[in-house]
């Protein structure tokens, strides 16, 4: 991914809410699958981590991202966003990202 289409996810992602929660009991594979639907429909997606979760916000992002394949956009405080591209979707001009529907 390059700077640029990073730069824009970023952008992008501003707007989002957080669709996945990362609770008390960590990385589980319940959560996995959960980020693993989100990123099928959305493809771009935020995390929130608990505050007293046992890994740090990176650590969490780039285990997620490997598990399901994904890529880290950015990491802010304990808000991770990731990026899967999923060419089942729509894209093309005239048509609104998944993650804006």
């Amino acid at each position: 991914m390059t700077g640029k289409e990073r730069a824009a996810l970023r952008a992008h992602a501003h707007h989002l809410s957080a669709t996945v929660h990362v609770g008390q009991h960590g990385l589980t594979r319940a959560l996995v699958h959960s980020l693993d639907d989100a990123l099928r429909t959305h493809e771009l997606v935020k995390v929130q981590l608990v505050k007293n979760a046992d890994v740090t916000a990176k650590q969490a992002a780039n285990e997620l991202a490997e598990a399901v394949k994904a890529e880290v956009v950015q990491v802010i405080g304990r808000t991770t966003t990731l990026y899967r591209y999923n060419p089942e979707l729509e894209h093309g001009k005239g048509t609104a990202p998944a993650w804006a529907k």
